[in-house]
């Protein structure tokens, strides 16, 4: 029986232009899987329908695993049975987005041997990502997977794929070794990893230093991000060269947050003590200053993308713990996070909006944190604030 082939006027168009087109992809995959041209028929009918034909038709996994694959069917099997069933599996990648060449191609061959042969790397957490094959072809794809020394990565109500920067791997800002972290969170917490239990979805995300490339402060509910206790590192021979092509009043000191730097035109001078460690003055003169020695990484928590509330940032937790393995102290903090959320959470709620509905006075005073000032994200709008008095005062 000759295979279907589909009219796509409406995808065409995303052909013209300059711009690389992800339409083209397909086509190229197409010719070698009717995956790609079932996908490309569907798509069409979407454009000129203006809906979208995909449904989520049930739960689809591996033997052992409650996360990894997501399900994905088409509402019109009888139009496009190429992609009746069109599963996406998430790869947990390895730390820092480094590949040899033979491990891409170990995966290119599994997934075309298996599935639909188109990609996306990486998502938006991390993983890689294979897009589209059967229910009978998951487990299959598995244990290939597995024989390649590859696993699954996260999804549903658990937590998702752990990722980092390339941390000290390539970059002089790194105050702390990010990958080796980002490998050790994932093997502790693979449990959590592969079965779903907790009320929504818990992301790690570390950047190794306030650049923050991971953009963790925006979208990770454990941001954890390289930062240093001391004094910024200067050099006052590299300031002067600096000073001979550099405007440093107008491109240094005028965009300091805090206003924490002076410039008299031949001396720099930095009031440590109310320096953010934004970055920007040592993004601008590298060669000059650099974070200072005394090096770790501060915990933000509550990040996320609008879900049930609109989009917010990572609050303050921990302004720095030092980051060297076994991380008992951080492993210690995030158990304790996940008890209280894991009992007391609701439904597709994500610990930032956990935290917002009870309060941060109270989420400290479970997980056993003593509140400090760099937790505060505006001043308070009540001028009555009653404390309780300690077990040890009232015996007095």
């Amino acid at each position: 029986m000759a295979e279907k082939t589909y009219e796509t006027p409406l995808c065409d168009e995303l052909e013209k232009g300059p711009y690389p087109s992800f339409v083209t992809e397909i086509k190229k995959a197409a010719k070698k899987t009717s995956y790609a041209k079932g996908v490309l028929g569907l798509l069409e009918l979407s454009y000129k329908e203006k809906i979208g034909h995909w449904k989520h038709g049930g739960i689809v996994g591996v033997m052992g695993y409650g996360g990894g694959v997501i399900g994905r069917y088409s509402d019109c099997p009888e139009k496009f049975p190429e992609v009746e069933h069109f599963h996406t599996m998430r790869i947990n990648q390895p730390a820092g987005w480094f590949y040899t060449s033979e491990a891409l191609r170990d995966l290119c061959d599994i997934w075309d041997e298996h599935g639909s042969g188109i990609l996306n790397m990486h998502g938006s957490t991390g993983d890689i990502v294979f897009l589209g094959t059967k229910t009978a072809e998951l487990e299959p794809t598995f244990a290939d997977l597995v024989a390649k020394g590859w696993d699954l990565g996260g999804s549903g109500s658990d937590v998702r794929t752990p990722s980092c920067c390339c941390g000290m791997a390539r970059c002089e800002w790194a105050c702390y070794d990010t990958m080796q972290l980002c490998y050790d969170l994932t093997m502790h917490y693979q449990d959590e990893l592969h079965r779903p239990a907790f009320p929504y979805k818990f992301k790690f995300k570390m950047a190794g230093c306030p650049n923050d490339c991971v953009a963790s402060i925006a979208r990770a509910d454990l941001s954890i991000i390289g930062t240093w206790k001391d004094d910024i590192q200067m050099d006052e021979g590299a300031i002067a060269e600096y000073a001979k092509t550099l405007d440093i009043a107008a491109d240094v000191i005028s965009n300091c947050p805090t206003s924490c730097m002076e410039w008299d035109g031949k001396t720099l001078k930095i009031d440590n003590s109310n320096c953010s460690r934004c970055m920007h003055c040592i993004n601008v003169m590298p060669k000059a200053l650099k974070p200072g020695k005394e090096r770790g990484a501060a915990l933000l928590m509550g990040a996320k993308a609008p879900i049930v509330q609109g989009a917010q940032l990572s609050s303050m937790f921990v302004p720095f713990l030092e980051m060297k393995p076994p991380y008992e102290d951080l492993k210690d903090f995030i158990d304790a996070v996940f008890d209280v959320w894991g009992e007391e959470g609701k439904n597709r709620e994500r610990v930032g909006e956990f935290i917002q509905r009870v309060g941060m006075g109270n989420f400290l005073e479970v997980i056993g944190l003593e509140p400090i000032p760099e937790m505060i994200a505006y001043p308070r709008d009540n001028p009555y604030i009653f404390f309780e008095a300690d077990e040890e005062e009232e015996e007095e």
